[in-house]
């Protein structure tokens, strides 16, 4: 990787974050600021074609996402981490712990897509594949997923992230990739720590849908509900979000 993550801390406890569509390495909000410095290091890292990495080519694929995940995690020198994964990126997360499953601590997963994708009906997959043009699409997207509740200024304030930090190859690129994602059958029984963090008003991504999937995947996996958000906590409730990331991390 030819960037620098954005880190943060000094722990002894090495933890990747990976965003999701609509996010970067610098779209985490306020969550950086409420983070335990002293326990934790954290690197925050732009996806190919996100952030500091829009010129990067590839494949924009979430299985390519973990290899540069894994690559990075080299580069720091980090031999064992946690990971975090917001939306999107709870499917690369995923594939990290497949290849490297001695390697990863725990997993945090943000408001997270599962291994088997998501289920949309067809205006849904329209809205979806019709968003890296349209920002109309984007907007609602945004708005359905935070429950209808939010201003049109925070709406706007994501969308316009979006726009700055994703080269449109990319954002349109990498959908298929984890929004038809179907390796269910691979995570199924992974022992692995995972803590499945959902916001109250997420009407995509809730709580019975994790259930379903994540929950019922994964042995060791416990399910947390944010009062308050919805599918954006570290900009919607970064203080609460930062704490359940943590009160989970110290255990592992």
């Amino acid at each position: 990787m030819a960037e620098s993550p954005l880190t943060t801390g000094s722990g002894e406890h090495k933890v990747l974050a990976v965003h999701g569509w609509f996010g970067s390495a610098r779209g985490w909000g306020e969550l950086p600021a409420h983070l335990d410095q002293a326990r934790y290091t954290y690197a925050f890292l732009d996806l190919r074609g996100y952030g500091d990495r829009q010129q990067a080519v590839g494949e924009f694929t979430m299985e390519e996402a973990a290899a540069d995940v894994l690559a990075l995690a080299d580069e720091l020198g980090w031999d064992r981490f946690s990971l975090v994964g917001h939306s999107m990126g709870g499917v690369a997360i995923q594939h990290v712990l497949l290849r490297v499953p001695g390697r990863v601590r725990a997993l945090v997963a943000v408001t997270p897509v599962p291994a088997s994708g998501v289920p949309m009906d067809e205006a849904g997959w329209a809205l979806f594949s019709g968003a890296a043009a349209d920002l109309g699409n984007r907007a609602a997207i945004v708005d359905f997923s935070t429950g209808n509740r939010l201003d049109p200024a925070f709406v706007d304030g994501v969308v316009q992230h979006s726009v700055r930090n994703s080269a449109a190859a990319a954002f349109g690129g990498y959908l298929e990739s984890w929004a038809r994602a179907d390796f269910a059958g691979q995570v199924a029984g992974n022992p692995a720590p995972v803590r499945v963090v959902v916001g109250e008003h997420d009407q995509a991504l809730t709580a019975g849908l994790m259930r379903d999937t994540w929950l019922a995947w994964y042995p060791n996996a416990e399910l947390s509900t944010l009062p308050g958000t919805g599918h954006y906590p570290m900009l919607e409730t970064p203080a609460a979000l930062a704490a359940c990331i943590e009160e989970f991390l110290a255990r592992h």
